[in-house]
């Protein structure tokens, strides 16, 4: 038993030598949507901008692997379906669909309002927040036009 703690403690410490997961830098912000509203764009930032936005704050566990592999994969997925600071320059956003999934709750993951307890929303924000995302993406299937539409 000792032997297998000791086999752990040796592992742990080599995987923190793999650089996945260590980069924190947040590209610049290339530019956002047209917010109906300052309000809308707040709520967003504090409960959907970590993951939906290149002003991720990174907490101090994203350091330490393996758990920073996992939050570096999911800012970069985040991002890379749905990023608020590449609009109109990014060809795949999934603004439309932010409201619905809000709604569903399956956006934000429990873990990480686990993490993150900022990031949860009273009743009435999370209403005015897919309100705000509904007038400012349109919704899923309707004839919103995006800016990324626009060439």
């Amino acid at each position: 038993m000792k032997k297998f703690l000791i086999a752990l403690v040796v592992i742990f410490i080599l995987i923190q030598f793999i650089p996945y997961g260590k980069d924190h830098t947040n590209p610049p912000v290339i530019s956002e949507p047209q917010w109906d509203s300052p309000k809308t764009r707040e709520l967003f930032m504090r409960a959907c901008g970590d993951c939906h936005s290149h002003e991720t704050k990174w907490p101090w566990y994203s350091n330490i692997a393996p758990i920073s592999w996992l939050v570096y994969y999911d800012v970069m997925e985040g991002r890379r379906h749905f990023n608020v600071s590449a609009w109109g320059v990014q060809k795949k956003n999934k603004g439309d669909e932010a409201a619905e999934e809000l709604a569903e709750g399956e956006m934000p993951p429990k873990p990480y309002l686990w993490m993150h307890p900022e990031a949860r929303l009273t009743p009435e924000e999370k209403k005015m927040l897919i309100e705000g995302l509904k007038r400012t993406f349109g919704t899923k299937g309707d004839e919103h036009e995006d800016e990324e539409d626009e060439d």
